[in-house]
């Protein structure tokens, strides 16, 4: 049975979201230093599989949906594949400047851009990339808005400690709520959690979807399972507070469900 969105259900969701942010930012404001010295180790191994290979999937996805925006443009379906010519170029590029400078990660981001642009162009490349541009709208929009500039300019202008540079005696240490000015240190909010957290719009086609419900579970726990595990592993490695993966990946969160109502369901709710 196909799901159907209503104005009922968005507002509770919404509202459940809300709430639950509330308390973990209230929760996180107390303890988010005890949360780190229990939990941190630089050596932990689902710490460094997040810190190398936690963004790669959504490099791939926004290179992915500029293709679509761009390729879209055409109503012709095989001009539409040209779309892909850009990202390429750039994962391309950023692929090569890692090698160059033997930047493992830029490495591993490049290849995971490069790899998914490849796999969708396999699979898709028969598909009217139309059809696929809403999605690709609210995945870049969720780039622009939560990765770069929400995100970026936190960080700059919060200034907080993360938790491996603090001073023996943590007393460097301040809460999210407290900002310091730009120190150079970039703890507030996360990145990774941001980049993880664009997976989550793809829960769009799959709600939407006529497939089976263990098919929808399936595809649904790896989204949020992989975005999760991201966030966490930057808690676990030290590289962030608790507070800094729930700020960007609660804005994706909203901003996934606010760019739902205004690119799907828009006359639905009357705007």
């Amino acid at each position: 049975m196909r799901f159907e969105w209503n104005k009922n259900n968005v507002m509770s969701l919404g509202i459940i979201l809300l709430v639950l942010w509330i308390i973990l930012a209230i929760l996180f404001g107390i303890y988010d230093l005890e949360i780190s010295i229990f939990l941190a180790n630089n050596e932990s191994i689902p710490g460094n599989i997040g810190k190398y290979y936690g963004e790669a999937p959504g490099y791939g996805l926004i290179g992915i949906s500029i293709a679509i925006l761009i390729g879209s443009i055409s109503i012709n379906p095989n001009k539409q594949k040209l779309g892909a010519v850009f990202p390429i170029f750039i994962g391309t590029i950023y692929l090569i400047i890692g090698i160059s400078g033997s930047n493992v990660k830029a490495v591993i981001d490049g290849s995971g851009t490069l790899i998914s642009i490849l796999i969708f162009l396999v699979l898709f490349f028969k598909k009217d990339w139309r059809d696929y541009r809403n999605l690709a709208w609210i995945i870049f929009l969720i780039f622009i808005l939560n990765v770069l500039l929400f995100v970026q300019s936190f960080k700059f202008f919060w200034g907080r400690v993360r938790f491996y540079n603090l001073n023996m005696d943590y007393s460097n240490y301040t809460p999210w709520y407290l900002p310091r000015g730009p120190t150079g240190n970039l703890s507030f909010p996360s990145g990774h959690a941001s980049v993880s957290f664009m997976l989550i719009p793809l829960l769009i086609p799959i709600v939407k979807s006529e497939s089976k419900k263990i098919v929808k579970l399936v595809f649904s726990t790896l989204i949020i399972g992989w975005a999760l595990f991201i966030a966490i592993s930057r808690v676990l490695i030290g590289a962030h507070y608790a507070s800094d993966i729930l700020f960007s990946s609660a804005f994706a969160c909203f901003l996934t469900l606010l760019l739902y109502i205004l690119i799907y369901e828009r006359e639905k709710f009357n705007m």
